[in-house]
């Protein structure tokens, strides 16, 4: 059996949980090690039981808390080389696993890397398996290759971005290089691009569809769940169980 909390996801901090029965892990720690230990016991989770750390990338809201939860509990974290060099400007000493494979495992789960397209080098999303069950995990990228659409096809559980709506960012207030950059392939996936992704993604095995790091200025949890819902529709796709995952508000555990 494999469960998830997404722990907290957007700007300001991103991290998600992942336990079997013979492991704990986290993707990501952009969030304080006070907030970390917090949610965790709220879901009665030791911080001591995580064994590894996943990290996407090195923007702060996905690196914040590491220091300190690393100084504290010393979990390995699995890194590209990139992302390994990054790191080495911000933590001084740390426990790692430098992966050179798209795939490797963590006890029982077995991981697949996606590359994926955001203005930090190194970034990736992750396809985590546990038996016969799989999530995708993709946040923080302009585009999806279309080499991993195979790959990222008809899984249980889906943690995807939908960071923005196209209107509401050229309508508001962020600088036009702002915008300019969100917009890029090296950007956000928007609300309309997410629901196009997913469209193509999902299958009969999926279960549960979270939408992730939702701009807290360019976008509405209704805006959207609605885009997600009408393309899903248009395409006579079957409604799943959607989930919106928030800034500093844990989810509850969903079983993949």
């Amino acid at each position: 059996m494999m469960q998830v909390a997404v722990l907290s996801s957007g700007s300001k901090g991103n991290s998600t949980l992942i336990q079997t029965k013979n492991t704990k892990v986290l993707i990501d720690l952009g969030v304080t090690k006070s907030y970390t230990e917090e949610k965790l016991e709220e879901l009665e989770v030791d911080p001591r039981e995580i064994k590894a750390i996943l990290i996407t990338h090195t923007h702060v809201d996905h690196i914040q808390g590491l220091k300190v939860f690393l100084k504290k509990y010393h979990p390995k974290l699995y890194v590209n080389k990139v992302i390994l060099s990054l790191l080495n400007e911000y933590i001084d000493d740390f426990d790692y696993v430098l992966y050179e494979t798209p795939n490797f495992m963590i006890d029982d789960l077995e991981i697949t890397v996606i590359k994926t397209s955001h203005d930090v080098s190194g970034s990736v999303g992750f396809i985590v398996k546990n038996e016969d069950k799989s999530l995708v995990y993709i946040t923080d990228t302009g585009y999806i290759n279309n080499k991993y659409f195979e790959k990222l096809s008809n899984h249980n559980l889906y943690i995807f971005e939908s960071n923005h709506d196209v209107e509401m960012l050229m309508n508001g207030r962020y600088p036009f290089h702002l915008k300019k950059r969100i917009l890029s392939d090296k950007g956000h996936l928007s609300n309309a691009d997410a629901a196009y992704y997913l469209s193509e993604f999902i299958g009969d095995n999926t279960n549960t569809i979270v939408l992730a790091h939702l701009s807290d200025d360019n976008n509405t949890y209704d805006a959207a769940l609605d885009t997600l819902n009408e393309v899903l529709a248009s395409k006579n796709k079957n409604g799943k169980d959607i989930m919106i995952a928030k800034q500093k508000q844990r989810t509850d555990l969903i079983e993949v």
